[in-house]
């Protein structure tokens, strides 16, 4: 696996072509960390869940296969190709996988209020 760009250069990638799954669990590539800013591709075995949890930075989380429901301060969001949500900074929520799921992250810095 090549390491992410830590810079502002371009990058042109195939994401189908970096899917992998693991026959239970998560696999996670680190795609583009640049200042403030992370891109990751996360692909989740069928039956994996993530315990509620938060993160000080703000997410993007768009689906791109598979089926799983995200917990999303005590919402429930149907997860599936196509879905786009934003979660802000410190957020909590949780993550089922039910059946192999892929989607690309953003995390970013969440601004300060001025």
């Amino acid at each position: 696996m090549t390491t992410p760009l830590q810079t502002a250069e371009s990058l042109v990638t195939r994401l189908q072509d970096k899917i992998a799954y693991t026959q239970t669990g998560v696999l996670s590539q680190v795609l583009l960390k640049v200042p403030h800013c992370q891109y990751t591709l996360i692909c989740l075995a069928a039956g994996t869940d993530i315990a509620e949890h938060t993160s000080t930075r703000n997410g993007v989380v768009q689906v791109i296969a598979g089926k799983g429901t995200l917990t999303l301060e005590g919402r429930d969001i149907n997860l599936e190709s196509g879905v786009f949500v934003f979660m802000p900074a410190n957020a909590p929520h949780a993550l089922k996988a039910e059946e192999n799921l892929v989607f690309l992250i953003t995390l970013s810095d969440a601004s300060e209020a001025s």
